[in-house]
């Protein structure tokens, strides 16, 4: 399991604000985990990528994606009252009364999402989420000229920090999605630095995939990667009320989801399920909710020529929520499998799907 350094960097990798375009916090402490083993840089979409045995002809990328959703302040009142817009897929029904961080220039503000209360909603209103512009982000201020001294139209809002085990080996956070991918990027680089390799491994905390895969988009094409892995987080089934004769079997703690989807090439798959089984190392078989998309596979399965890819998926429970929760032991699972499989790569496999 995890060492006291691997759950410090996890713990400020998760309470960072991050929100999909402005990564920069969360970039800062995902480049200064690895600089010690790799070599680290950033572009400019502020993707972070770390690189092992950079002159191998054969370039493995990890893609994890360190953005979270979030808002962004488009207007304020005369009140003092913040009006904003979702930044990345936002569930309305989690929004009300949610404890929030405006991150500006200078630091982050604290806010409370407001509505009307209860009592002065119609029985109609009751009975439905409310849309974003009926509700705001009150930050105390008295009128507009004491909150503009505060924020700025533009400045984006994520939900407010917050990190809690819940027993030994479940915790909760508001960036699981996808902080814990990056988090297990990171950790299968530091391993792979102790390890002989035979392939260029490329470790990327990837930007605004919640807006469209943008950052792996950008960090593939520059890489140009023969073989890439994207770690995210996928949907735990172990709850009421979710068909598992559509979604299927994913338990927390059972090990990471390995896909079977569009994105996901076949020979690398059996490679990575062999690896499994010799060393031991538990994962589920998950079939995606769709045929193609959704995750940075997607888009790196596509650079240029094409790229042999694979899908590692967390289970992950309550997803796009303040308390997004996860299991470590998939977590630790989802490593050992990663460098286990590139560690065993010899640079000479043919990922063509042709019998």
């Amino acid at each position: 399991m995890f060492n006291k350094s691997s759950m410090k960097f996890l713990e400020q990798l998760m309470r960072s604000a991050s929100p999909t375009g402005y990564e920069s916090e969360a970039a800062v402490i995902f480049r200064d985990y690895l600089k010690d083993c790799c070599e680290v840089k950033c572009d400019v979409m502020g993707n972070t990528i770390a690189v092992l045995n950079p002159d191998a002809p054969v370039r493995v990328m990890l893609a994890g994606h360190y953005d979270e959703i979030g808002f962004q302040i488009v207007y304020i009142s005369d009140e003092g009252l913040l009006y904003f817009r979702a930044n990345g897929g936002i569930d309305k029904l989690n929004v009300p009364s949610s404890e929030v961080d405006i991150i500006t220039a200078k630091g982050r503000v604290p806010g409370v999402i407001g509505k009307k209360p209860i009592h002065l909603l119609t029985a109609s209103e009751r009975e439905k989420a409310l849309d974003l512009k009926d509700m705001w982000i009150d930050i105390g201020a008295e009128n507009r000229k004491e909150a503009e001294k505060l924020v700025s139209v533009g400045d984006p809002v994520v939900m407010r920090e917050n990190f809690r085990m819940l027993n030994k080996h479940r915790f909760i956070s508001k960036g699981t999605d996808d902080k814990i991918g990056a988090f297990i990027v990171a950790e299968t680089m530091r391993r792979l630095a102790k390890r002989q390799l035979n392939v260029a491994v490329y470790g990327v905390g990837t930007v605004q995939e919640e807006v469209g895969l943008r950052g792996a988009a950008a960090g593939s094409y520059s890489i140009n990667p023969q073989i890439g892995f994207a770690i995210d987080v996928g949907f735990a089934t172990d709850l009421p009320d979710i068909p598992k004769k559509q979604y299927g079997d994913i338990k927390l703690g059972k090990g990471p989801a390995l896909s079977h989807s569009c994105d996901n090439n076949i020979v690398l798959g059996k490679i990575i399920r062999q690896t499994a089984k010799a060393k031991n190392i538990p994962y589920q078989e998950s079939v995606a909710h769709r045929a193609t998309g959704g995750t940075d596979t997607a888009v790196i399965q596509l650079c240029r020529g094409g790229v042999a890819t694979a899908l590692f998926s967390v289970p992950n429970r309550y997803m796009h929520s303040q308390v997004e929760m996860c299991d470590l032991r998939d977590a630790e699972a989802a490593v050992e499998l990663l460098t286990e499989t590139i560690a065993s790569l010899t640079g000479n496999e043919s990922f063509i799907p042709v019998e």
